[in-house]
């Protein structure tokens, strides 16, 4: 166990990280990301929680499913797109969403409007989870057998 001891910190002061690691062009719809990773500071290790920003026109990621995580959103500002399996859904700072692990309904963020919006971000880290992506050819295999980005066929990018 480490010694450090955050115990409180300002979330506005957390150093960004804008950079997203889909490969080329799935990178690019989400370049207006930017995060801050709230939950590494304070050495959390069975769930993680981002402050995250999106600028207008940005995705939070491609439309994605977790075999083995929970996701939690939790919109702070701005207004913000769900899109879902169903569709569209509208949320407003206030609101929330969530997905369960093994829940193969596709979803992320869009913002649409013409301001930033923020929301939390939280979700299990398991070592077994990968990641599936239905409206493209891409699979992110579990970090236990290296976490690397392949095309559906298992082929690697």
């Amino acid at each position: 166990m480490s010694s450090k001891k955050t115990i409180s910190v300002d979330a506005r002061s957390v150093d960004v990280t804008s950079e997203f690691s889909y490969p080329a062009p799935f990178d690019e719809i989400c370049q207006g990301r930017i995060r801050r990773t709230l939950g590494d500071l304070f050495e959390l290790t069975d769930f993680g929680v981002n402050a995250v920003t999106l600028k207008p026109g940005a995705w939070s990621a491609q439309r994605h499913w977790h075999s083995h995580e929970d996701e939690f959103i939790y919109v702070l500002e701005g207004a913000l797109t769900l899109v879902t399996d169903e569709g569209k859904h509208e949320l407003a700072a206030g609101t929330c969403a969530g997905f369960r692990a093994g829940d193969e309904n596709g979803h992320h963020l869009r913002n649409e409007g013409f301001e930033d919006a923020v929301y939390l971000e939280i979700g299990t880290r398991n070592s077994d989870d990968s990641c599936h992506y239905p409206d493209i050819d891409l699979h992110l295999e579990p970090n236990s057998q290296g976490g690397r980005f392949l095309h559906k066929n298992g082929t690697s990018y």
